[in-house]
């Protein structure tokens, strides 16, 4: 199912998660999670706000955020969403098999941080683009795989198909040479993977 049809999914329902699961959030960066336009997602949050699910940060951690309540409505709607679906088994066993790949991906962004001078481990400072250019193979071998997890994700719930368009985004983007979107922005491979993960937990209602 496209991300398209997966818009279907009630906005709140969208916005409310997209807070559990990645905090205090601006309006682009919300976009980019959800797919909904900022005015859209501005609207739903003023109405959420209304409710007193959401509540507006200002100063240093500027954005929006889930108040308590909020929490329980989200850990409620979530849990409606998967018992209406019938999608508890898919979920999990995608869940089981993304825990398969999480080490390899951890692995992964400590290569691309890391590498060894003469014996010595030091910061990756991206001077060397062989190296580089082999851990990004090795990204792209592992996304290969990812996309799997993802579609069965998307068939079980449409509203994690988002995850691959933004993991798919983030990879060409360091790919083309914006190297950030590794593991070095809010919008990198590994924040949105960290996302995901979050997102599993909190839709089957687990603890790290």
């Amino acid at each position: 199912m496209t991300w398209p049809e997966a818009r279907a999914t009630d906005t709140g329902l969208l916005v409310l998660h997209a807070l559990r699961c990645a905090g205090t959030v601006s309006l682009a960066r919300l976009n980019a999670i959800t797919g909904l336009d900022e005015s859209a997602a501005e609207s739903e949050l003023i109405d959420l706000g209304a409710d007193g699910l959401v509540t507006r940060m200002a100063g240093d951690l500027s954005g929006w955020s889930l108040t308590d309540a909020g929490r329980a409505a989200a850990s409620e709607r979530i849990t409606d969403e998967l018992d209406s679906a019938q999608a508890r088994g898919a979920v999990t066993a995608a869940y089981e098999r993304f825990l398969v790949l999480n080490p390899e991906l951890l692995d992964l962004c400590t290569a691309w941080q890391l590498r060894a001078v003469d014996g010595i481990m030091s910061a990756n400072d991206h001077s060397d683009p062989a190296y580089d250019a082999r851990v990004l193979a090795r990204f792209a071998d592992l996304d290969r795989r990812a996309a799997v997890v993802c579609a069965e994700l998307s068939a079980a719930l449409p509203r994690f198909g988002r995850y691959r368009v933004r993991l798919t985004g983030a990879l060409d983007r360091a790919l083309s040479g914006e190297l950030e979107y590794v593991a070095d922005s809010t919008a990198s491979y590994h924040t949105v993977w960290a996302e995901l993960h979050e997102d599993l937990l909190a839709t089957l209602g687990m603890q790290r």
